[in-house]
């Protein structure tokens, strides 16, 4: 990195933490500090709501997932709009008619004490780790790319964070947001034409998406009936419907954001705009990933993108071999150019036959490049066991720092660290105001003034800031990321979403039968996913949302009727 790009980077990062600081001093009250004063716009929401869910994973994954495994992922949030709609008609005329600042509220009104405490700790446990893992993703890939200290990273970006989240509460929070969300699509816009613009002449951008098609990485929708698929159309509208009406109905991060609405319609629009531009979003964002394959196309790439995999590799008695499987990657890289140049040539003459030919040509190098690349990280991982042989989160951070100008790079790191400041910033805010309000002061007795729950809620994020930035120094990279971050979601999103369905639309069922249903489903849930998805992958994570919402309604179903049952009065002769 250079001089400029270090300046563009301090100085964008710098500027959104300030301004934080500055555009939110003196909030006082609980309804200003938790609530932003319940004046925020619908833009303003929509925005905070999209940046919340955009992580630092989601631009450091996302693209490597289209490289390798092309545009479908985006079938994962063909649910989205659905659950937009229902917590649009559902959700927020309850909370908002309630006044509530936090979700679980809503549990304690309509069920009790320990049902809305069991969801409240439910959220604390996975958004905890959540918090964690955004802060550890680009901390983990920029320490391997640029060689920074990765606990130095760490603590820098939790520190960032803390310092506006704790000091201006959901306003911060939300102001921040529209400056990172503007900071994060400009940069990936930049990105994407600069990529455009590194191609050869010839390669249009309409034959590029042709190279792309050609290899298969544009097969958006997959209609097959799988459950162990994870991205296909059926996961995507019943596994995806579930857990994005849990994540933006019932997390605390997501529902803080829009019960900062000015009104019932304020936060409905917002949502809506959300709903309506997140696909559009991810499917660009994949876009990219995809005209990064076709870039290293006509371009040399490494073997494995991860450098630190490729270190230790190198430094292992396994160095020879592997030089082998990197020359004869070389090889293949060339042919692949050459059969590209016969295809694009083909399409230029429009020959159909000669443009299927070409087209199983490159298909059959494809093949060879799949087992080169299989076999590299076999050999890694013979020659490290704790090496991350899985580089699908270092390809466009690769492609960042290899090829773009001065100032750009520094421009597009910002992006990585805006977005992991923004979603980080959102789950430490909901996870100070969830101890705060749903534990701290529903199990305080006494009588304390609103200073003293600011207060403690600025204390508790403070504390829950701490616990990220520890759980990302102990964090370990999974197989990739943003599926790391659905996954620990999806064994709990279910579960509390099945509580809230309860509440909504059974009004028989009281508490007890829901919290020991609740209980019992977090049980199986665990064991589910453990047997059948971590061990034996014979199920889509996806589908853990559908399970635990379906299990936790029934079990209540069944406790409550044998509690009725038992509570009716024997019948006198």
């Amino acid at each position: 990195m250079e001089t400029l790009d270090w300046i563009v980077l301090s100085g964008t990062l710098l500027f959104i933490v300030f301004y934080g600081v500055w555009k939110t001093r003196g909030s006082q009250s609980v309804e200003d500090y938790v609530g932003g004063g319940k004046n925020t716009k619908w833009w303003t929401i929509g925005l905070s709501v999209m940046a919340t869910q955009a992580s630092a994973i989601t631009f450091l994954s996302t693209p490597g997932q289209a490289f390798h495994s092309g545009m479908g992922f985006v079938q994962f949030y063909f649910g989205l709009p659905m659950a937009m709609i229902v917590i649009c008609l559902v959700f927020i005329p309850i909370y908002h008619k309630l006044k509530v600042y936090t979700a679980y509220e809503f549990l304690e009104n309509r069920f009790d004490l320990k049902t809305r405490s069991l969801a409240a700790v439910l959220f604390l446990i996975q958004r905890g780790l959540g918090a964690g893992i955004t802060i550890f993703a680009p901390s983990i890939i920029l320490s391997a790319i640029l060689g920074w200290n990765l606990l130095t990273l760490n603590v820098i970006i939790g520190i960032l964070v803390i310092i506006y989240t704790v000091s201006g509460g959901t306003k911060a929070v939300s102001v921040t947001q529209k400056q990172q969300m503007f900071v994060i699509m400009s940069g990936m816009f930049i990105a994407f034409f600069f990529i455009l613009h590194f191609l050869p002449d010839d390669i249009t951008f309409g034959k590029a998406l042709k190279v792309a098609g050609a290899s298969g990485k544009l097969n958006i929708l997959d209609f097959e009936f799988n459950l162990q698929n994870r991205y296909n159309f059926w996961n995507g509208v019943t596994g995806g419907f579930f857990l994005m009406l849990a994540y933006f109905g019932t997390d605390q991060s997501q529902v803080q954001r829009y019960l900062s609405g000015r009104s019932i319609r304020e936060s409905q629009l917002g949502l809506i705009f959300n709903g309506i531009l997140k696909i559009p979003m991810q499917f660009f964002i994949l876009l990219v990933g995809v005209m990064v394959f076709v870039f290293y196309q006509y371009n040399e790439a490494p073997l494995n993108f991860n450098p630190s995999a490729t270190k230790s590799v190198m430094a292992s008695e396994y160095a020879e071999e592997y030089e082998g499987l990197q020359a004869a990657q070389r090889t293949l890289e060339a042919d692949k150019r050459i059969a590209q140049n016969r295809f694009s040539a083909a399409l230029d003459l429009k020959e159909y036959t000669a443009v299927e030919e070409a087209k199983i040509h490159i298909q059959k190098i494809n093949v060879k490049d799949s087992i080169n690349r299989a076999a590299a990280k076999a050999m890694i991982q013979k020659a490290d066991g704790n090496a991350e042989t899985n580089d699908k989160d270092y390809v466009f951070i690769h492609f960042i720092l290899n090829n773009l100008p001065k100032g750009l790079i520094g421009l597009l790191l910002a992006v990585i660290l805006s977005a992991a400041m923004s979603s980080t910033a959102s789950e430490l805010n909901a996870l100070g105001t969830i101890s705060a309000l749903d534990l701290y002061k529903r199990n305080r007795t006494g009588t304390f003034n609103e200073k003293h729950y600011v207060l403690a809620s600025k204390g508790f994020t403070l504390l829950w800031g701490i616990i990220a930035i520890l759980i990302a120094c102990v964090a370990n990279l999974f197989d990739n990321l943003i599926q790391l971050v659905n996954i620990i979601g999806s064994i709990f999103y279910g579960n509390v979403l099945g509580i809230f369905l309860l509440a909504f639309f059974f009004k028989f069922v009281k508490g007890n039968a829901v919290f020991f249903a609740a209980l019992l489903t977090q049980a199986i849930i665990f064991v589910l996913y453990y047997n059948f998805i971590y061990v034996e992958e014979q199920l889509s994570y996806l589908l853990l949302n559908f399970i635990g919402a379906a299990l936790v309604m029934a079990i209540a179903f069944v406790f409550e009727g044998f509690d009725r049952l038992l509570k009716k009065p024997p019948i006198t002769p």
